[in-house]
């Protein structure tokens, strides 16, 4: 994870939806946009965008990974940040959009311009607002949450979005983060490595979920959907099925009483 400067509050952002969010879990990129709007900001999302590249870029495909990206440079010409509801895309588009244009002038131009403005989104409410996160009238009568926080491998080390999501989770009344022994460890999704090596990764989400419900957490919260889905889904076939819930749609819940869904 690199240290870096960031710009002041805008008064316009665009999101980057991720395609994980527009296919599977459309919910928490309304609540993203909720959180943004709420903060004062006016929201751009561009139609014409689509994946980051990563599932292509980690399966050894770099010239397609190229491709994906060309197609998207284009889209955020405007000066304003790049939020991302995913630590692992916006990884990508921070860290590897620049290089896979290494031999490109002045594409990697462009991408070295947009990965500066890239953000996740814990970070973006953290660094780039600036302002406190909006506090019920009455954490009296606020019910305690015990939560775990699952954070992508990707996200934790190009992101620092574990960091991100602990402080935001610690700043709100009525939660109690709940650590668990498989915290730094991968749920076993990792994209196509979930398709390639199947057994593999099936017992280390199992080995994943079984640290979790061992805390004896409410809930799960995580700011990468595929870890989600995969966590979600492997709970439910094994007919143990625990809340887990996109950062979004938590922080929308928790603060505002109000979900994506509604």
């Amino acid at each position: 994870m690199d240290q870096r400067a960031y710009p002041p509050v805008p008064e316009q952002v665009y999101l980057f939806g991720t395609c994980l969010i527009d296919m599977f879990v459309p919910e928490a990129g309304v609540d993203a946009v909720f959180l943004l709007q709420q903060a004062g900001l006016r929201v751009h999302y561009p139609q014409q965008q689509s994946c980051c590249g990563q599932p292509a870029y980690s399966s050894g495909n770099p010239q397609q990974a190229r491709e994906v990206a060309r197609a998207q440079l284009d889209l955020f010409a405007q000066p304003w940040p790049v939020v991302v509801p995913s630590g692992s895309c916006a990884g990508m588009m921070r860290h590897h959009w620049p290089a896979l244009f290494a031999d490109e002038p002045e594409w990697h131009a462009k991408a070295l311009a947009l990965a500066e403005r890239v953000f996740e989104l814990t970070e973006f409410y953290l660094h780039v607002l600036q302002q406190p996160l909006p506090q019920p009238q009455s954490s009296n009568s606020i019910p305690v949450e015990h939560l775990a926080l699952h954070t992508s491998c990707a996200a934790r080390r190009e992101m620092g979005t574990r960091l991100h999501g602990v402080e935001v989770l610690n700043r709100l009344p009525g939660i109690a983060l709940k650590e668990h022994v498989r915290e730094s460890e991968c749920c076993g999704f990792g994209g196509t490595f979930s398709l390639k090596h199947p057994d593999i990764s099936g017992a280390m989400v199992q080995d994943k979920l079984a640290a979790i419900r061992a805390t004896g957490c409410d809930g799960v919260v995580t700011a990468d959907c595929g870890c989600m889905l995969n966590l979600r889904h492997t709970a439910e076939f094994q007919q143990q099925p625990i809340r887990i819930e996109h950062m979004a749609s938590f922080l929308r819940r928790r603060l505002f009483g109000t979900t994506g869904k509604e």
